[in-house]
């Protein structure tokens, strides 16, 4: 691999441009087109908007599924007031006591893209039991600073179902080593699989890996479901970017996502319980190398293993995710040795992953006569 410091260099760049880009759930275009540029034009697409890109090793099998989700949370225009103002609808999960007085961005069908902010009932006018409740989505609206629905329409060019994201610019914070910006659910992984398609040493990984770039998992894990059937995988790698618990308000025995300690291995959410021999072989390959890592079982959550672990006879799946805080905000925060350890773990891992070794996490046969089952 590079020098550790020309390594942080490259994944911030490339963290800034993935990160500040429009991405909402299917409206992923410009994600995908710096995929593209940065696998060097060598791409496949699916009917869904997917991007693939495949690097062969030493042999065509196992098919190693390594994958990540373009989108990020947003919103859709939904009706536009006489007065100019937008009504919208969330696209992902949003809570929206973290929405009032945010600034977004409004991309229209010419690509352009209209700032606004968004607004409510101004504090003064409101009641005293109006203050103590969590305005909901639809009691809020956009202001793009237009008149009337005409000038937004026609000058503005803004139509019902227009994607809108958090306007949000990447900053690097007083420690070096944190960033922060919108959208590293799933940018980070984004850069993950970008990165690690392009370290990919052909004659040191067994296997061929099909780096994928899915869209719309925020909305239920849709590019993901049809993925599959373009790779038709052995193994999957979900590359995500995961919500640190290192806050106030969590219980100290409960946290399994910090910053500065390591990727996040995870082992089984509500949507998904992860193949564990595939969960056991990546901590044996961290732990073998120096890798930093953190285990998680999460009680809420999702990620595209929901669908790709479900893909026909089934797929052994594990997802290796970057602790980011205050995800599904406008303003989310990594740590870049988090990443660099994600990115190490994924490199090694495909490189420990021959047919035998992907044949031995569903061997269910082998294990009734390991065990004496007449």
């Amino acid at each position: 691999m590079k020098e550790k410091q020309q390594l942080k260099r490259d994944a911030s760049v490339l963290l800034k441009n993935l990160a500040e880009a429009h991405g909402a759930p299917g409206c992923e275009k410009k994600v995908r087109e710096i995929f593209r540029e940065q696998m060097g034009g060598q791409v496949s697409t699916d009917r869904m908007g997917n991007i693939f890109h495949r690097r062969r090793g030493k042999g065509e099998t196992p098919r190693i599924m390594l994958t990540a989700h373009m989108d990020e949370v947003g919103f859709a225009v939904q009706s536009i007031t006489k007065s100019g103002l937008l009504r919208f609808i969330p696209l992902g999960g949003w809570w929206s006591h973290n929405l009032l007085a945010q600034r977004v961005r409004i991309m229209n069908r010419k690509g352009r893209e209209i700032p606004g902010v968004i607004g409510s009932k101004p504090v003064h006018f409101l009641s005293d039991a109006e203050r103590e409740k969590v305005i909901k989505v639809e009691d809020m609206f956009i202001d793009v600073g237009a008149r009337n629905a005409e000038e937004a329409e026609k000058d503005l060019g803004i139509d019902l179902g227009d994607p809108i994201v958090p306007e949000s610019p990447f900053m690097t914070m007083a420690n070096p080593d944190l960033l922060m910006c919108k959208g590293f659910d799933n940018r980070v992984g984004m850069a993950l699989l970008i990165q690690t398609m392009s370290l990919l040493s052909p004659e040191k990984h067994p296997n061929t890996v099909h780096g994928v770039a899915t869209v719309q998992e925020e909305v239920g894990v849709r590019g993901a479901t049809t993925a599959g059937h373009s790779v038709e995988p052995d193994l999957a790698i979900v590359l995500e970017g995961t919500p640190a618990d290192d806050l106030p308000g969590m219980a100290e025995e409960e946290c399994q996502a910090r910053l500065g300690e390591g990727v996040q291995i995870r082992l089984m959410d509500p949507s998904a319980i992860m193949n564990r021999g595939l969960v056991n072989k990546a901590a044996d390959v961290a732990r073998m190398h120096g890798i930093p890592f953190q285990k998680a079982v999460r009680r809420t959550g999702a990620t595209d293993a929901k669908a790709i672990h479900l893909h026909g006879k089934g797929v052994p799946t594990v997802v290796l995710g970057v602790p980011a805080r205050y995800i599904h905000t406008h303003n989310s925060i990594i740590h870049l040795e988090d990443y660099l350890s994600g990115l190490r773990l994924a490199l090694e891992l495909i490189g420990e992953l021959d047919h035998e070794t992907v044949k031995g996490f569903t061997d269910f046969e082998g294990e009734r006569e390991s065990v004496g089952t007449p």
